[in-house]
């Protein structure tokens, strides 16, 4: 494998694990919120955005122009 094929990779791995991280929080606030029948704390929200915007920084790092920071927007 060539090292820009290796880059490239790592790229890739890197923005779809910041998808599959965002997605978790999601996940985690909506079963929060059918467990409580209640939004989550809102304390929750706060820092879950927080880790949102991170992860979502990393993923434009490495795959900028994406729709991804729309669909996270969307969530909120």
């Amino acid at each position: 494998m060539h090292e820009d094929e290796l880059k490239e990779m790592l790229q890739d791995l890197i923005w779809l694990n910041a998808v599959i991280a965002i997605e978790l929080l999601q996940i985690t606030e909506n079963t929060s919120a059918i467990l409580r029948k209640a939004a989550p704390p809102e304390t929750c929200l706060v820092e879950h955005n927080a880790l949102r915007e991170v992860a979502l920084g990393i993923a434009e790092r490495y795959r900028p122009g994406t729709p991804l920071a729309q669909h996270l927007r969307g969530h909120q």
